[in-house]
């Protein structure tokens, strides 16, 4: 099955009353498993792409189907399910809850969804926080942290709940060379251990050098 397929989206914004395209037809098929980056200059649309994917935003028009599901025709709730259950999302700026320390910032997905026992989580979520470098931050809140542990933190969050598809936002960007070279190698072992989708949005070229696809967008166009 293709967790993603685009079809013939477009997004348009409004800017005061000028209309602003910032998709212009995306045609897009992403398979189980893959590790593709979209690349292109700010303003292309990459960030545009994987907040329709990711359920945070909703097309002008076309078809966005997510895990198998047609966005457009979901509930509120049934968005919401989708996002908890099948999609892991690294943002940009974080979104760290202030006042919840790393284990508790780590650990909100798991009990949102309500699966496993207290001692499975907390195994789950040390094993994520441990993998990402931070076991010795673990009871630091977000205020206490460098930008690029808070960039480790959401890492863990969205990768603790194993879902089918992760979608990462420049997940390198406040990071050192080799620490943010540490979170690729994480990211490509889950891709092959767990089949995780990976779908970034980057202009770090050593993520690129590893994607298995590049899709270059352009003006809310892919070029190739």
């Amino acid at each position: 099955m293709q967790p993603i397929h685009l079809e013939n989206v477009q997004k348009n914004y409004f800017l005061d009353k000028v209309q602003v395209s910032a998709l212009k037809g995306i045609n897009l098929k992403i398979d189980a498993g893959e590790f593709t980056v979209i690349a292109g200059p700010s303003g292309s649309g990459k960030t545009t792409i994987l907040n329709l994917i990711g359920c945070v935003d909703t097309a002008s028009s076309g078809k966005v189907v997510v895990g198998g599901k047609e966005t457009g025709s979901l509930t509120e709730k049934q968005l919401t399910d989708l996002r908890l259950h099948t999609i892991g999302f690294i943002f940009q700026s974080f979104n760290l809850i202030p006042v919840l320390n790393v284990i508790d910032n780590v650990e909100f997905p798991l009990l949102l969804q309500n699966k496993q026992s207290p001692k499975e989580r907390r195994d789950q979520v040390m094993r994520f926080i441990d993998r990402v470098g931070l076991t010795q931050y673990a009871q630091h809140r977000p205020s206490e942290l460098s930008g690029g542990q808070r960039q480790r933190v959401a890492i863990a969050r969205a990768l603790v709940t194993k879902p089918q598809i992760v979608l990462a936002d420049e997940p390198t960007a406040n990071l050192d060379s080799v620490t943010g070279q540490n979170i690729i190698d994480l990211m490509k072992e889950i891709n092959a251990t767990e089949k995780t989708t990976f779908l970034f949005s980057t202009h770090d070229h050593s993520i690129m050098n590893q994607a298995r696809r590049i899709i270059r967008l352009l003006d809310g166009r892919i070029q190739e």
